[in-house]
Formats: structure tokens, sequence, C-alpha cells
């Protein structure tokens, strides 16, 4: 396996696209949290392994969070990641593909805007965050292709929550190119 995966024809590229976060808090009480726009920005790296199955690393800037309202007051909850999936990807020779695998992301910065007031919440964010990933696309013969994706929170990202968890889930809609290597 090493030497087909030496002789392959690994892939770099660029991504970026559309966020639509929220976080899954149990025990809210009267606040709610809704779907926030955001983008994810970045690169990736395509390794095939063997047939039409390959692994897919990359590294993304994330804007996450999410609408907040307590019925009084509302704002934002704007959560920066640097992101790392580790994807297992299986590509059909059509050039539609699937993907899925573990993601780590690292906490740039976590802060609350309402009322004209941004509020910086860092302290009450844990550092790193643990993630599933799933997703579908299509690769076109150029090298182009557009993903969906949704990234499933499995690690509480409160600190110090007393017995509440808040989770991160991320649908991502995106555009990516890939450099060298064969087509599809």
């Amino acid at each position: 396996m090493t030497a087909s995966i030496a002789g392959a024809q690994i892939q770099f590229g660029a991504k970026a696209g559309l966020n639509l976060s929220t976080i899954n808090v149990s025990n809210s009480g009267s606040t709610s949290f809704k779907i926030k726009p955001g983008f994810h920005a970045g690169g990736l790296v395509y390794i095939p392994l063997f047939n039409n199955f390959g692994l897919q690393p990359e590294v993304m800037y994330s804007a996450e969070g999410s609408k907040i309202s307590d019925g009084t007051e509302s704002g934002n909850y704007n959560l920066g990641y640097i992101n790392v999936p580790v994807l297992f990807k299986y590509k059909d020779p059509s050039g539609f593909f699937a993907e899925i695998g573990p993601q780590i992301g690292v906490l740039l910065s976590a802060k609350v805007k309402a009322n004209g007031q941004t509020v910086d919440e860092k302290d009450y964010i844990k550092s790193t965050e643990i993630s599933g990933a799933l997703g579908i696309g299509y690769l076109t013969s150029l090298n182009i292709g557009i993903d969906a994706r949704y990234n499933l929170g499995l690690t509480n990202i409160a600190k110090d929550s007393g017995g509440e968890t808040a989770k991160n889930g991320v649908i991502q809609v995106g555009i990516f190119y890939l450099f060298g290597g064969s087509k599809k």
C-alpha cells in the first residue's frame, strides 16, 4: 500500500464557502439559539489510497456560532475556529463523492455581540472541540468541485457548564479547486 501511495497523484487545493451554524444547548431555558451564517476558507490535500478511496486532510478557518435571544434581547455568539478534518473519501468515476471523518477544532475567538456592544467570552469556551464530519459533493473534469457537509459537535464546548451541554452544529456548502494530479 505504501508503494501505491508514493506513486499516486497527490493533489493540493483551496476551498471556501458558506457556514450555517448553531450551538445546540441542553437546558437552555428561555434562551433560543438559531442558525447564524458565517464562512469557511482554507486548504486541503487529497491523497489517493486504493481504487476510488482516498484521504483528505484539511486546514480551515471557520466562522461559527449562533444567533441568540432570551425574549427581551438578541445578539450573536461569534466563534472562530481553525478546524482540521481528516476525511476518508470515496470518489465515484462520474465525479460524485462522499466523505466522512473526525475533525478537531482549535478556538481562536469567542465573542457575544448584542446591543452594539461586544464582549469577549473566550474564557467560558473550551479551547478545543472534537466533531464528526459527513459530506457529499461533485468534482468536475476541470478539478473544480462543490460540496455540502455537516459537522456534528461531539464534545461539550462550555467550560464549567454545571451539567448543561453546548455543542456546535455546522452545515457547510463550499467550492474548491484542486491543483495538479489527474482529473477526478
